[in-house]
């Protein structure tokens, strides 16, 4: 009995002990708990916060890219695009060579079928006179100055005996009028006192009256006259330089080669062709490249539009809709759509 009485204070001592233990890790498990709560709140934050901190990174990156991209196609937009230089027909023999030219005529003479001289005349001397005032200006522009210097003096002799200042303020409009004013009595002077009054229909005459050249010749020939002559104007200098003709510069040169590639008979309209296409499709500055019926024969393609609607807008003349240089144009012109030209002031 006495021992189980002592045992029992003890049992009971270490069932207070443990029944301490369990209270205190009662108290204790709240802050565990929370320590556990807590735990992963932060490390949420720290995920969320570096995850923001990514997408910013990523955001930035992606608009730095982005102008980076417009200002690289900006740049792209702006720069000109690289072409490459023509090159010529690889190996090409003077018999290729004149069977690519006669194409391209041929090409043209499809193209241009109403092709005329753009200087408005009724007889040979209008025509020279015409032809010596169209230096250093348009067809145009002296198409819409003769009709008053013609109808005031209609023929050489009229002409010869003009006063230069009266002369002189009719082809103010043509610039150079006073070389030209020169040019025009001394060559009326010339067919009054050389020729009787009429234009010759030799080369070697028309080569001595003043103001006339090769150039001059060979148009008052080939179409008051009806001869053969290759005219060798700004615009056909630059095309057949292009089509790779011939290298050479100076017209008197250019003129015989391009002369021995075609028959004599058909010298007066490869010029008419020629000059027609270089002023309405191939042009000095910025030719119509998209828009040429002859570009698969042409050397120089590429060096002007391409795109073909972009082309298209820089035709002239009937091509583009617009009116010719001639007031008075062939009916030919007329039939195929083209419009005549507006006299001086008018518009």
């Amino acid at each position: 009995m006495k021992a189980a009485r002592k045992a029992e204070p003890k049992a009971v001592a270490e069932e207070g002990a443990k029944k301490t233990a369990r209270q205190t890790a009662k108290k204790a498990t709240p802050a565990k708990t929370a320590a556990r709560k807590v735990t992963p709140t932060k490390a949420v934050a720290k995920k969320a916060a570096s995850k923001k901190a990514a997408s910013k990174k990523a955001v930035s990156a992606k608009a730095a890219s982005e102008k980076a991209g417009s200002a690289g196609a900006v740049a792209k937009k702006a720069a000109p695009v690289p072409r490459a230089a023509p090159e010529p027909p690889r190996n090409e023999s003077h018999t290729a060579l004149v069977r690519r030219a006669r194409r391209i005529n041929r090409e043209l003479a499809e193209v241009y079928p109403y092709a005329h001289p753009e200087l408005d005349f009724q007889n040979p001397f209008q025509l020279i006179v015409a032809t010596v005032l169209s230096a250093q200006t348009t067809d145009l522009r002296v198409n819409q100055t003769t009709p008053a210097l013609f109808a005031k003096y209609p023929t050489p002799d009229d002409l010869a005996e003009a006063n230069p200042e009266e002369v002189e303020e009719i082809l103010r409009p043509t610039g150079f009028f006073r070389a030209k004013t020169k040019s025009v009595i001394g060559l009326s002077k010339a067919l009054r006192d050389d020729f009787g009054g009429e234009v010759p229909g030799r080369l070697e005459d028309l080569v001595k009256l003043p103001g006339v050249g090769r150039k001059t010749a060979f148009v008052v020939l080939g179409n008051a006259f009806g001869r053969p002559g290759i005219t060798v104007d700004t615009h056909f200098q630059r095309l057949v330089r292009r089509w790779q003709w011939t290298a050479e510069t100076d017209p008197d040169k250019i003129e015989a080669a391009v002369g021995g590639l075609f028959p004599k008979s058909e010298w007066t309209m490869l010029s008419h062709h020629v000059i027609f296409h270089g002023r309405r499709i191939c042009h000095a500055r910025k030719p119509a490249c998209g828009a040429c019926p002859i570009a698969p024969l042409c050397p120089a393609y590429g060096e002007g539009e391409t795109d073909p609607e972009k082309a298209k807008k820089l035709l002239k003349y009937e091509k583009g809709g617009f009116p010719g240089q001639r007031l008075n144009p062939p009916q030919s012109y007329l039939d195929a759509g083209g419009i005549p030209a507006p006299p001086l002031g008018a518009g």
